[in-house]
């Protein structure tokens, strides 16, 4: 086992898989597994190792969101959010604030969502207006950003400073802190109830020129390029994660539950073994296909960037399936908290709905396909 997975096994083994139930029912930030992924050094992961960090990619960063997501969906999501915004860090923040990344100090995350614009995130209804030539007023209303109030900055999307700049997004790091900045607490939703999401919004927020990330007007580029690849990506590894926990859940509860009478357990009946077989080979195949994707990647493969694309509408449709298999098979005894599987079950559905959607996904394949743009001019 590599480093960073013996690691990662620790902290789920002590800290993550003890408080992920608590987190689910009542709504909890999980600051304590957090910070122990801090400690061992995942937040820094992939940062440079220069910097001190782990210096490692995307595969690495896959492989911790899949082990978190089968335990804890809600840290999963603070984690691939924050792996995610770090790809523009990286790329493009201070020395200062990657060195803070990569000792485990610093934790980021993307504020894209705008209920102006839904899952149309590269049209951003989000303001910056320069006051003088070192300061820029931020005005916004972001509708859900994973780890809001928690996060000690924001990959944050605006409208181009200039209006005559090419391309129609800006991105910039907005310290959290920052005053002017609405952020409340505290999330009840369906699923991932722990991951902190909620709306940030700005009122004459000020930063730094020296805030933005990449050129002015560049940001679609910038989040096609190199963020995106790591949402889906790690979005992809989160839904496979989910799905390898309820399909082995799965198959202990098969294995261990009996039919007294016909002295025979429920793995011996075919139509539970039949669903239970369905679960395996999806799950089988997004993972055939998440590693295609990061193999596509790392290889710079012609069809990466149709992979990438793929990876995250797969993944969202395959685990609501086999959470709902799941739920099926188990039967009664799924619906009880104890096994876990009503947990992933809401867990999974996140993923078709986070920008980008799975039906904004399979649009921008079938434009792929097709030679088309993925974003009409």
């Amino acid at each position: 086992m590599s480093q960073h997975l013996d690691a990662l096994a620790r902290v789920i083994d002590d800290v993550v898989a003890p408080e992920a139930a608590a987190v689910d029912l009542d709504g909890t930030y999980p600051q304590a597994s957090i910070d122990a992924l801090a400690g061992v050094g995942l937040l820094g992961l992939t940062t440079s190792a220069e910097l001190g960090g782990g210096g490692q990619g995307m595969r690495q960063a896959a492989e911790v969101i899949q082990g978190l997501a089968g335990t804890c969906g809600s840290t999963a999501m603070i984690v691939l959010m924050h792996y995610t915004a770090n790809a523009a860090i990286e790329g493009h923040a201070s020395e200062a604030v990657r060195k803070a990344v990569a000792s485990g100090q610093h934790l980021s995350t993307l504020a894209f969502s705008e209920a102006g614009s839904r899952s149309h995130f590269w049209a951003t209804q989000s303001t910056a207006t320069p006051d003088g030539d070192d300061v820029i007023v931020l005005d916004a209303a972001k509708s859900w950003v994973t780890a809001a109030a928690h996060a000690n900055s924001y990959v944050w999307s605006t409208r181009p400073v200039d209006p005559a700049a090419e391309g129609p997004m800006t991105l910039w790091l907005v310290p959290s802190a920052a005053d002017g900045l609405v952020q409340p607490s505290g999330f009840d939703g369906l699923g991932l109830r722990g991951n902190g999401s909620t709306p940030v919004t700005a009122k004459g927020v000020r930063i730094r020129r020296a805030d933005m990330l990449g050129p002015d007007g560049g940001g679609f580029d910038l989040a096609l390029g190199e963020i995106l690849p790591w949402f889906v990506v790690l979005s992809g590894a989160f839904c496979l994660g989910l799905m390898e926990a309820v399909t082995t859940e799965t198959g202990a509860h098969l294995t261990g539950t009996r039919l007294e009478h016909l002295d025979q357990t429920l793995a011996q009946q075919p139509f539970p073994r039949v669903d239970h077989a369905r679960m395996r080979l999806q799950t089988d195949q997004l993972a055939a296909l998440l590693g295609d994707t990061l193999t596509a990647l790392e290889t710079a493969r012609p069809d990466a960037m149709l992979r990438v694309l793929e990876i995250k509408a797969a993944g969202a449709e395959a685990a609501i399936s086999v959470t709902d298999l799941a739920m099926k098979v188990c039967g009664g005894a799924a619906f009880r908290k104890e096994l876990g599987i009503e947990r992933a079950f809401r867990d999974a559905r996140a993923a078709r709905v986070m920008a980008p959607t799975t039906d904004a996904l399979l649009d921008f394949i079938g434009r792929a396909i097709n030679d088309l743009p993925l974003v009409d001019a």
